[in-house]
């Protein structure tokens, strides 16, 4: 122990050395910390946007739904178990989805297309189909009217007020047809998207395929992607085995894909950024080494044994890696916080591009545990790993060469 507090009062007996080393980790945790921020920022939104227009964070479905998707694989919640479910601390928003496939008519023109019912007065938190209305209005709860996308529109040539022709199989083979008056028309940033088919209330799309009020989904929004794992466990537990609860990676695998992908383009990023800190805390290290070389020399010579001062060298290393480490984490929570609620705008030529596929043109940052832990323990090991020089420079220090010094 009085090895410890005598490295401790060994920092400062030189405050601008020591100052120097501990800002170099400072720095180090800083910067890796905005960068992974930034990134787990840029994923979330990317994940926010797609599953808001595809499959929400989770589902519940069917137990058969997933792998056989017929109209004859759907169920019907209660009140009680949607509001059993609401009640979970993660989930902000519960709304029932009924999805199927139909031949889609007008005239002389058609096409295969899906339909899917929503529930209007729930979009705004959920799918958010509002944003994406090129042409007339949006649903209200009751409508008899849909939505096309516009590659649909364009190929069966309608516009708002004309009449599409939907024809399909219902619940149990029940003939499904109707005529229906088109209210909007939706243009989403991605081609696949805007040859989707049509977006109906969810009773009219009940009535339409005679299911009453069965559906085939639950769809489900947590407040950040982070929310998915707790969610889904508290949901599994409330099923209890009588419906599947899928998160968005089981539901859109491509979107993982993508994520995983990228990632590992982060992690050469990283690091070479890890590289680049180690070797500014390697730098400064040596230049507190070589500015005591003569002090080390005068403490050997008087008696104090190798291994003690080993033990010192290493106990001060170790004390500048938490002191500079800890600084660094608590300078970064601000910053972050900030950026959090003040995204970066992004230049006008890149805020084009993101605009086209459906982003915002702003760099989102995120504040996931991991932005934070996963700095500070690998800047701290690469201070552990560096405090190893002082031992190798004391254990081969020739006292004679190091009083000349």
């Amino acid at each position: 122990m009085n090895l410890f507090f005598m490295a401790w009062k060994n920092l400062w007996r030189n405050k601008r050395r020591t100052l120097i080393t501990v800002a170099s980790i400072f720095f180090g945790v800083l910067i890796s910390t905005i960068m992974s921020s930034l990134q787990d920022g840029t994923y979330g939104n990317m994940i926010d946007m797609s599953v808001k227009l595809s499959s929400g964070y989770l589902q519940i479905q069917h137990p058969e739904y997933q792998d056989n998707k017929s109209i004859n694989n759907i169920f019907e919640p209660t009140d009680k178990f949607i509001s059993e479910i609401s009640e979970i601390k993660e989930i902000t928003t519960v709304a029932k989805r009924l999805e199927s496939f139909a031949l889609l008519s007008s005239g002389p023109n058609t096409r295969g297309g899906a339909v899917i019912g929503i529930e209007p007065e729930k979009d705004n938190l959920t799918s958010n189909l509002k944003n994406w209305i090129s042409e007339g209005d949006f649903l209200n709860s009751g409508d008899q009217g849909v939505l096309l996308t516009d590659n649909i529109a364009k190929h069966l040539k309608l516009g708002i007020n004309d009449t599409i022709i939907l024809i399909s199989q219902g619940y149990h083979g029940v003939t499904a047809a109707g005529a229906y008056p088109v209210k909007g028309i939706l243009k989403f940033s991605t081609p696949q998207m805007n040859s989707l088919g049509v977006f109906m209330d969810i009773n009219l799309a009940q009535e339409f395929y005679s299911t009453e009020s069965m559906i085939t989904s639950l769809m489900i929004m947590v407040d950040d992607y982070t929310d998915v794992a707790p969610a889904a466990r508290k949901l599994n537990h409330s099923v209890n085995g009588d419906y599947n609860v899928l998160t968005w990676q089981e539901i859109n695998p491509e979107i993982v894909q993508f994520i995983d992908s990228d990632r590992s383009g982060g992690i050469v990023m990283k690091a070479i950024l890890y590289i680049v800190i180690g070797f500014g805390i390697f730098g400064t290290i040596i230049m507190m080494v070589a500015e005591r070389k003569r002090e080390l020399g005068v403490m050997i010579a008087v008696g104090m044994q190798k291994f003690k001062l080993s033990i010192i060298l290493f106990y001060e290393t170790i004390l500048i890696g938490i002191v500079g480490v800890f600084t660094g984490f608590l300078g970064s929570i601000p910053i972050i916080l900030f950026l959090v609620g003040n995204p970066i705008e992004l230049p006008e030529e890149l805020a084009e591009a993101y605009l086209q596929y459906g982003f915002e043109p702003y760099m989102f940052f995120g504040t996931a545990p991991s932005v934070f832990t996963n700095q500070v323990l690998a800047i701290f090991i690469i201070t552990l790993i560096i405090s190893l020089y002082p031992i190798f420079k004391v254990k081969n220090l020739k006292v004679t060469n190091a009083l000349r010094a």
